[in-house]
């Protein structure tokens, strides 16, 4: 089947956008029969879960060095075997003994 370049209109911004002979050829490779309904933009806003207005704001303060994610809240311990402070990355309840990761490593080694 011939292709050829098609005008489209964004279902998200309204723009219009080219569905070129390409993108129809690859659609067609992978089996795909729908058109696309989002332009280029509005499609990459989508897979990243921000709006295209959004796309342009800069995130001061975000998690960036941590993947998107905030870092880990820590709380401090008592090692249950050395007696050393230690940090953990949870509340620790008083029902099981906390250790600091030197010890961990031991005990898990089974040294």
């Amino acid at each position: 089947m011939a292709h050829s370049d098609k005008a489209l209109v964004c279902r998200d911004c309204g723009a219009t956008f080219t569905f070129t002979v390409g993108e129809q050829a690859f659609y067609a490779s992978r089996g795909l029969v729908n058109q696309p309904t989002r332009c280029p933009s509005c499609r990459s806003a989508r897979k990243t879960g921000r709006s295209p207005e959004e796309e342009s704001y800069v995130h001061y303060g975000s998690a960036a060095s941590f993947g998107g994610r905030t870092p880990r809240q820590m709380h401090p311990a008592q090692c249950a075997e050395c007696g050393q402070m230690t940090e953990v990355p949870f509340l620790p309840r008083g029902e099981r003994p906390v250790y600091c990761s030197e010890c961990y490593s031991k005990i898990h080694r089974g040294s």
